[in-house]
C-alpha cells in the first residue's frame, strides 16, 4: 500500500464520500475533493491515491492550471475509463435490455433490446442475464454487481414485484430473489472476482421509474436539485418518482409515488387498477396512438412508434398534433396536482413524457402553472430527461451503492 498508516486510517472515512463525489461530476480535481471533504491536502491526496489503487478513478501526474488562473495547479480526478463495471438490466412490457456500466454512469457496453416477456420471469430474467453474462465475458472487465429495473413497485425489504400490471406475471413475484438466482447460475462473479456459492454478484432489484430518478439525480438532468420529480412513461403505463435532499424517497416499504393511478379525466379509459381517467392510461405510447388515430403496429415497440409519430408528423398532421395537445393537457393537470402536494424544486420528464415536454413545452408549462397554487408565483423547471437508458443506469446505481457506501470493505482493499 502507498500510502501512510496515519493518512489511511484519518482518510479512510472519507473514502466512501470521495468516491461518490468523483463518481457524479461534484469533484474533478483533488483541490475540490479538498474542500468538499473537509479536510487536508495530504489527506485529500492519501484518499485520491487509494481510491486510485482500488483501481475506481485516475488521478493525473502532471496537473496543469486552467488559462488565465492562478495558484498552484490542481490533480485532475476523474472515473477510471477501465475500472469495474456492474452489470445492469431492464425488463419492460417490449422486452429486455442488458448492459456494463461503470462509474460515473457510463454505459459500457450493451445489447439490443430483445426478447420476448414470457409469463414466466425466471426464465424472462434468466435470459437477460444471460446476455448480461456474455458482455461481462467479452469484456474482460471486473464485475462487482448487478442491479435490475422492473416496470412494478417492488416492496421492501422482500424484493417482491407486487404490481407488474403490464407484464403477464402474478403478482407477488419475488424478482430480487430470482434475479440472483439466474446471476448465481450464470456464475456472474461479485467483488471478489470469483463464482460460485457466496461469491457470486449480489442482485438488486427495484422499479423502473425510481431508478430513472435516481440516475438522473446524479447524472442527468435533475443534477444539483434537492427536491426532484420525474414522471415518465416507457412502453406501457405511467411512473414516478422523488429524489429528497439526494435520496430515493421510496415510502416506509419502497411503494411510494404511484403517480400511474392519479385520475386526470373522471371519464376516461378504464384503467388496470379498477379506476378510470388515470395517467397510467391517458398518457402512455398507446393513448397517444389510440387519440391520433393510429393503430399500433408490430414492427417496433409502442414507445418507439409513438416517438416516431411525434418526430414525422406532429408539425404537419392536425389529427397528431390535437393528439400531443390533449395528451399534454392530461400530463399538465396530472403534474400540477403533484406540484401542489410534493413541492419539487424541479421536474423531469422521461420516455414519451420527455418527448412530449419537447414538442410542447410552452403549453405543458402554462398548464402546470394554471393548475398549481404557486404556479403563478414561480414556476417549477419542468425539464427533458437527458439520459439514454436511465432506467439502465439507475439499475446500476443499486448496484455500484456498497461499494459508494465502503470502496475499501467492499471491494477488499
Amino acid at each position: 500500500m502507498t500510502l501512510t498508516r496515519t493518512r489511511l486510517e484519518r482518510g479512510r472515512g472519507a473514502l466512501g464520500p470521495a468516491l461518490e463525489l468523483v463518481h457524479t461530476g461534484r469533484a474533478p480535481t483533488r483541490a475540490v475533493l479538498t474542500a468538499e471533504l473537509g479536510v487536508t491536502r495530504a489527506t485529500a491526496g492519501a484518499v485520491a491515491a487509494e481510491l486510485e489503487a482500488l483501481g475506481l478513478i485516475s488521478v493525473d501526474s502532471r496537473p496543469s492550471a486552467a488559462v488565465g488562473t492562478q495558484g498552484r495547479p490542481s490533480h485532475r480526478l476523474a472515473v477510471d475509463p477501465d475500472g469495474p463495471v456492474v452489470l445492469a438490466a431492464q425488463v419492460h412490457a417490449d422486452g429486455f435490455r442488458a448492459a456494463l456500466v461503470g462509474l460515473g454512469g457510463r454505459l459500457v457496453a450493451t445489447v439490443p433490446g430483445c426478447g420476448t416477456v414470457t409469463a414466466d420471469p425466471e426464465q424472462v430474467l434468466g435470459e437477460v442475464v444471460r446476455a448480461g453474462a456474455e458482455l461481462l465475458r467479452e469484456s474482460g472487465r471486473r464485475c462487482v454487481g448487478a442491479g435490475l429495473a422492473v416496470p412494478s413497485a417492488v416492496a421492501e425489504p422482500d424484493g417482491t414485484a407486487l404490481n407488474p400490471l403490464h407484464l403477464a406475471w402474478e403478482a407477488g413475484v419475488p424478482v430480487r430473489e430470482l434475479f440472483t438466482r439466474c446471476l448465481e447460475r450464470e456464475g456472474v462473479p461479485g467483488p471478489s472476482g470469483r463464482a460460485g456459492p457466496g461469491a457470486t454478484a449480489a442482485g438488486h432489484a427495484a422499479n423502473d421509474l425510481n431508478l430513472a430518478a435516481l440516475a438522473e439525480h446524479r447524472h442527468g438532468a435533475g443534477r444539483g436539485a434537492r427536491h426532484l420529480l420525474v414522471v415518465g412513461t416507457g412502453h406501457r403505463g405511467v411512473g414516478g418518482a422523488l429524489v429528497l435532499d439526494g435520496r430515493l424517497h421510496t415510502g416506509s416499504s419502497g411503494l411510494a409515488l404511484e403517480v400511474g393511478h392519479l385520475t386526470v379525466d373522471p371519464a376516461g379509459r378504464p384503467c388496470h387498477c379498477g379506476s378510470r381517467g388515470c395517467l397510467d392510461v391517458e398518457t402512455d405510447p398507446l393513448a397517444l396512438l389510440d387519440a391520433a388515430g393510429r393503430s399500433p403496429g408490430p414492427e417496433s415497440s409502442l414507445l418507439e412508434q409513438a416517438r416516431e409519430l411525434i418526430h414525422t408528423e406532429y408539425a404537419t398532421d392536425p389529427a397528431v398534433r390535437e393528439a400531443v395537445h390533449t395528451l399534454i393537457d392530461r400530463l399538465g393537470l396530472g403534474l400540477a396536482g403533484l406540484v401542489n402536494i410534493l413541492n419539487p424544486d424541479r421536474i423531469v420528464l422521461a420516455g414519451l413524457h420527455r418527448v412530449l415536454a419537447e414538442a410542447g413545452g410552452e403549453r405543458l408549462g402554462a398548464v402546470v402553472a394554471r393548475r398549481s397554487l404557486w404556479g403563478r408565483g414561480g414556476g417549477v423547471p419542468v425539464l427533458p430527461s437527458s439520459l439514454a437508458h436511465n432506467s439502465l443506469v439507475g439499475a446500476a446505481e443499486l448496484a455500484w451503492q456498497p461499494v459508494l457506501d465502503d470502496p475499501l470493505g467492499t471491494l477488499g482493499g
